[in-house]
C-alpha cells in the first residue's frame, strides 16, 4: 500500500511523479524558503500568506482524493489550480519589492507554473471523460 507521503530520495532537480508528491515538495521548498529569507516587518503578511497558499494546493489535492463524488474531486481541485495561481502571485509581488534571491523566486515560480499547468490538464482531462 503507497503511503501519501512516504520519504524517498529524489536527486537534485528530479521531480516526483505523483502530483501530491510533488506539491508536498513544494510547500517545504516554500517552507524552507520562508524560513532562510531575512525581511522586515512590513513583509510579514506577504510571507504568511505565501506559505498558506502553496500549503494550500497539497492539501486540496489530497482532500479531492478522499472526495465522495467527481463533483466533490473537481472542487478541490479547482481550489488547488486557484491556490497554485495566487502562490505565483505572492512570490512576483516578493521578487518586485525585495532585495531577495531572485534565482530561487524564479525557481519557485517555474515550479507554481508546472503544477498549475498540470492540475489545469487534470481539471481538463477529468471533464471529457
Amino acid at each position: 500500500m503507497e503511503k501519501d507521503f512516504e520519504v524517498f530520495d529524489l536527486k537534485e532537480d528530479a521531480k516526483p511523479y505523483n502530483i501530491r508528491h510533488r506539491c508536498y515538495y513544494f510547500s517545504k521548498e516554500i517552507i524552507l524558503f520562508v524560513k532562510n529569507c531575512k525581511y522586515d516587518r512590513v513583509y510579514n503578511s506577504l510571507f504568511d500568506q505565501l506559505v498558506r497558499s502553496a500549503a494550500s494546493i497539497g492539501a486540496n489535492i489530497v482532500e479531492g482524493k478522499a472526495g465522495y463524488s467527481k463533483r466533490d474531486w473537481k472542487k478541490f481541485f479547482v481550489i488547488a489550480l486557484k491556490s497554485a495561481n495566487e502562490t505565483k502571485y505572492w512570490l512576483c509581488l516578493i521578487r518586485d519589492t525585495m532585495k531577495i534571491d531572485i534565482e530561487q523566486v524564479q525557481k519557485l515560480l517555474k515550479e507554481a507554473q508546472e503544477i498549475s499547468n498540470i492540475i489545469a490538464t487534470i481539471i481538463i482531462n477529468s471533464a471529457e471523460t
